[in-house]
């Protein structure tokens, strides 16, 4: 919409899907591929078992001590979105026993309306027919840089024409946080 509106952005970033349309909006993929990877992601990620997530309000290093308070449940750090807002994610019943944790220590939390435990070990079995499915993409060169919410950082167009980066980036943490803060570290035009 704001392109359309004449705004050029400086520099984009899109949180977890949404970093797909940062990267096609900048030209690192064209829009028929970009459609086509991501409803194949969503459809693979539907094929997987159904789980829950938790939005946490706490610091990422308070989460993960609550986390390692239960070490036997198959709990994930989802989302790193800001300075003390996390998302973990997993099955029903261990966000069901986590958010007991969070209870007993008065943190903040509230359920998630999805219906999967994304960015968490239960997308693995997604993982290789994805990986597969982009090997027929073209990607090109970016003309408005990206960051990344994998890994916080600028994006290159080595990042994105490598697979290993979108297959990691479909499971592992969202680092928005991070991703904001090189935002914010970008100098002044």
């Amino acid at each position: 919409l704001w392109l359309s509106w004449g705004i050029k952005p400086d520099a984009m970033v899109g949180h977890s899907v949404g970093e797909f349309v940062a990267v096609c909006l900048s030209g690192g993929i064209s829009l028929d591929d970009a459609l086509r990877v991501v409803a194949e992601r969503g459809r693979l990620m539907q094929t997987m078992p159904s789980g829950a997530m938790l939005a946490v309000r706490a610091p990422e290093e308070k989460v993960l001590a609550c986390m390692a308070a239960i070490p036997d449940q198959p709990l994930d750090l989802a989302a790193v979105n800001g300075p003390q807002l996390c998302v973990v994610s997993g099955p029903d019943a261990a966000i069901d026993a986590f958010a007991d944790v969070l209870d007993k220590q008065k943190i903040a939390h509230r359920p998630l309306q999805t219906s999967h435990a994304f960015h968490s070990k239960m997308m693995d079995a997604a993982l290789d027919p994805f990986k597969e499915l982009l090997k027929d993409v073209r990607f090109g060169k970016m003309s408005v840089p990206c960051v990344s919410t994998l890994t916080g950082e600028w994006l290159t167009e080595e990042d994105i024409a490598n697979s290993d980066y979108w297959t990691r980036q479909l499971r592992q943490t969202v680092r928005f946080a991070d991703a904001v803060q090189t935002l914010a570290k970008m100098p002044d035009r």
